[in-house]
């Protein structure tokens, strides 16, 4: 049976769209997810507060400094604010946001989506990832909601996430991908909290009118603290933006459709009255977007996963070369755009930090191979 859906036309306004559907998708007004959705949630979930306990433990340092920044920032009204990971200290849930989305992400292991849905022609192929589940959980301590509230927040955060991923492509634009996280976050954690449709526009003309982060933060010979906590920072904004909304700050209106705002200006519509692309959304069953989300099984950029599958069955079915200490002096590696532009960079062939390392496909097919030589 085919899963109910709300489609947000290019000639509405969806910023204003977007804030009633998540409203009433909170509310539950539309069919319940699927059983297969809330455990696929609860993997997800698991994985990523995985990530960030390992992180913390092991003393990354953008998670460090940013958790000991929102430590800084208690609140005034008990019952009022949210918690970092492993500490009993309430805080400003956007200082919460900050500082767990950041743990989530550091080591960029945790689940991917890739945008591609054929079956609503809607390939714009967009990355991202599930960074942003700290946003629904800080909403949900902050208004004491419950637990199902709660994944019903985190279902619909993926749930915008990753359709905007499949019509607007962000990295075409040299625009970070967790820009459309940032907007979902600011959806959903209005929504969850209590805003209005118009609060939900206001803040979203806010978030894309004065906090785009560009791919600059990815971008160089080496790597910095930016780009794993871009998720971090982005959605910090979203939510202080939301706030600003709800205490009566006006942003841009109809963003998505405003004509000197980065996605009219990326790709023109041909009527003045349209944005560049409808959006559609799953409001019920099981077609959510996170059921095409995938799992990293590693410390390694997602684009890469091809060639070490492919040199893990090389070295299967060929064990003699392990056995001999012998390999080809030379190993082409053909790869897709815009993996190319990513993980094959020549700048990122030396690298000096993590965060290059894992995105560079000629240290991590030689990490592999050196691995498998020594064990």
């Amino acid at each position: 049976m085919e899963s109910p859906s709300v489609t947000l036309c290019r000639t509405s306004n969806q910023a204003r769209g977007l804030g009633q559907f998540a409203i009433d998708f909170m509310a539950k007004k539309f069919p319940l997810p699927s059983e297969q959705v809330f455990e696929r949630l609860e993997l997800f979930h698991i994985d990523s507060v995985c990530c960030a306990a390992s992180a913390l433990a092991l003393e990354t340092n953008a998670p460090i400094v940013l958790r000991n920044e929102a430590l800084r920032h208690p609140v005034e009204d008990s019952g009022s604010g949210a918690f970092c990971f492993g500490s009993s200290l309430e805080i400003t849930p956007e200082k919460a946001v900050l500082a767990n989305c950041a743990a989530v992400r550091e080591w960029d292991a945790n689940g991917t989506n890739f945008g591609f849905n054929p079956a609503q022609n809607a390939t714009a192929g967009e990355f991202g990832h599930n960074d942003f589940y700290p946003v629904p959980i800080a909403a949900a301590q902050s208004k004491a909601l419950n637990g199902y509230q709660t994944t019903l927040g985190m279902i619909l955060l993926d749930e915008i996430r990753g359709r905007f991923a499949e019509v607007f492509s962000l990295k075409d634009h040299k625009i970070d991908h967790v820009l459309h996280g940032a907007i979902a976050s600011t959806v959903v954690y209005g929504a969850m909290v209590g805003a209005t449709p118009e609060q939900i526009e206001s803040a979203l003309g806010l978030l894309i009118a004065h906090y785009i982060p560009y791919r600059a933060i990815r971008s160089g010979t080496q790597l910095s603290d930016s780009k794993g906590a871009s998720a971090a920072l982005t959605a910090e904004m979203a939510i202080l933006s939301m706030q600003r909304a709800m205490n009566g700050f006006v942003g841009p209106a109809d963003i998505f459709r405003n004509r000197q705002a980065i996605f009219c200006l990326a790709e023109p519509p041909a009527s003045s009255e349209e944005s560049p692309f409808d959006l559609t959304l799953t409001s019920g069953g099981d077609d959510f977007a996170i059921l095409g989300m995938h799992f990293k099984l590693g410390l390694y950029e997602h684009q890469s996963s091809g060639a070490i599958q492919a040199v893990i069955d090389l070295l299967q079915k060929h064990p003699q070369m392990l056995a001999s200490g012998k390999f080809p002096d030379q190993i082409e590696i053909t790869i897709y755009e815009p993996a190319y532009s990513i993980i094959c960079d020549p700048a990122k062939r030396d690298p000096k930090t993590r965060q290059t390392a894992d995105h560079s496909m000629l240290f991590i097919v030689a990490a592999i191979l050196e691995k498998a030589y020594r064990t």
